[in-house]
Parts: C-alpha cells; structure tokens; sequence
C-alpha cells in the first residue's frame, strides 16, 4: 500500500463518505428518511441561533439557495419551525423542534455505533489515536 498524501486524502475522504452513507441508511430505518450530513449541520447551525435561512447558509458556507433547499426539507420533515419574525415582516425565524432535536440526538447515536464498530475491528486505543492525531493536525477541539 502506498503512503502517499493522495492515499491519505483518499482514506479521510472515503472513511468520511462510508460513515455519511451508513448513517444515511441508519436513520432512514430509524424514521429519518432522506436526512443527509448537510440537515445535521443546518440543525446545529439553528440550534446555535442561526434564525434565517441566510445566517443557514453564512454559518454552514453554502449558497442562500443551497440553505434554502436544505431548511425546505427539515421544514417539511417536522425538524425545524418556520415563524414570522415579529421585528421584520419580511424575515422567518427557524427553531428546532422536538423532532429535530430528536432527529440529532439519534444522528449522534448511529455515529457512537458506527464508532464502536471499527473499535471492534481495529481497537478502541487506535481509534483514540486517530481522533487524537487528526484533532491535532486540524487544530480543533471542536470535535
């Protein structure tokens, strides 16, 4: 096997993309049919005060249009609320509702499961190694 920055890039990007699908598949049996990646951080973008489609699209950096389609589909799912914003006629404010929050807390489930099956597989210290190593690499805690 090469040890190629290509082969890493392919590995983080197929680990990402194995672990978005099954997730995928998981939630659709779970009564979340349809949810991708995208609807979990738009959720999260409105949890953290995120009121208007545009601050949706600024937050997650994706187009207003992009935002748009994405809050369109928790809208219709029962994920997020959609009401008048009583300063300005012409805005709508977004909160997560009780299925949304749902809707996050089982996400975060499949991914501890998703977790907890690789640790099967190669170990809990190396999986803890990699987060470890790609948290410092990246610079963030926020992970």
């Amino acid at each position: 096997m090469s040890r190629s920055g290509a082969d890493l890039a392919l590995l983080l990007l197929a680990g990402f993309r194995f672990m978005a699908e099954e997730a995928t598949i998981r939630l659709a049996a779970r009564g979340h049919a349809g949810v991708r990646p995208a609807h979990d951080f738009a959720l999260g973008a409105i949890e953290a005060g995120a009121e208007s489609v545009s601050e949706v699209g600024r937050r997650t950096s994706v187009s207003k249009q992009a935002a748009a389609k994405t809050v369109a589909f928790l809208e219709s799912g029962g994920y997020v609320l959609r009401s008048p914003d009583p300063d300005d006629a012409r805005r709508a404010r977004l909160t997560v509702t009780d299925r949304g929050y749902s809707l996050m807390r089982e996400g975060e489930a499949v991914f501890d499961e998703l977790r907890a099956e690789w640790e099967s597989l190669v170990g809990h210290d190396r999986i803890a190694d990699l987060q470890n190593a790609l948290q410092r690499l990246l610079e963030t805690d926020r992970l």
